[in-house]
């Protein structure tokens, strides 16, 4: 190579240095391997279901009692919880006290417990994955 040439790496050597890291700081490579790490951090949440989201909770603490029966559970929900109205109003409300502490199941059903007076004071739940 004669009055200051410069002979460039062939594709293969480009590769082999990205891979290893030895491209010096401040050149058009290392500034291209930096900014794909970086995009790749910022942008992959976007592209890619980590599944890190916290479950939603409900809006206050309730008192739940679980006992597992065969492959599935048996929930005790205090009924002060439950939104009162149609029979899907309840089975809704009622995952959505269940499913927190124990993930994603289904009702088989479930039967209001009344206390003195006939007042519905707790569902007791069935419950499997």
């Amino acid at each position: 190579m004669a009055n200051g040439e410069r002979r460039t790496a062939g594709f293969g050597e480009t590769i082999k240095g990205y891979f290893w890291w030895t491209h010096p700081r401040g050149s058009v490579p290392y500034d291209v391997m930096v900014t794909s790490i970086l995009v790749f951090i910022f942008l992959a949440p976007i592209w890619i279901n980590f599944r890190d989201k916290p479950q939603l909770r409900p809006p206050r603490q309730t008192e739940v009692v679980m006992q597992q029966e065969g492959d599935g559970f048996v929930c005790t929900v205090d009924a002060s919880a439950v939104r009162a109205g149609s029979d899907a109003e309840v089975r809704e409300s009622l995952l959505r006290i269940i499913e927190p502490l124990t993930g994603e199941v289904s009702i088989d059903r479930y039967i209001p417990i009344r206390g003195p007076n006939q007042v519905v004071t707790a569902y007791k739940v069935w419950v499997h994955r």
